[in-house]
């Protein structure tokens, strides 16, 4: 994999958020506008929480949800020996099955230290 692929994951995420929310349905407003505030510093902090919304991607086998909590876990500070405890929690909870999506996790981890200027698109799956 290249570097080509955190930005393309920006890219078509940012491109079609924007198609989404382009349309006139409040249901799908209103969820992505909850996936937001949830992520919002609350009881518990916002790196505490993208740490959890990395394991839940991690257990449910999602690589795009994986790939997005990656980045915005990067961004608000988690260091490489909190993410191998943050995948050490995914693998334990989800079983032998994540660690395919361990090995994705730790490569675009790997392509956005490459790319330091590589930045997450706003909050929303």
């Amino acid at each position: 994999m290249s570097d080509d692929r955190v930005s393309q994951f920006t890219a078509f995420r940012k491109r079609m958020n924007e198609r989404i929310l382009a349309e006139d349905n409040q249901v799908v407003r209103r969820f992505f506008a909850l996936d937001t505030q949830t992520y919002k510093s609350g009881a518990l902090d916002v790196k505490t929480k993208e740490m959890l919304g990395l394991v839940a991607s991690m257990v449910l086998r999602c690589d795009d949800c994986i790939a997005y909590h990656v980045a915005q876990c990067r961004e608000v500070g988690v260091n490489r020996d909190e993410f191998f405890e943050v995948f050490s929690v995914g693998l334990v909870v989800g079983g032998s099955i994540v660690i395919p999506h361990l090995r994705r996790a730790v490569d675009f981890l790997d392509q956005l230290e490459a790319d330091q200027t590589a930045a997450p698109a706003p909050h929303d799956h």
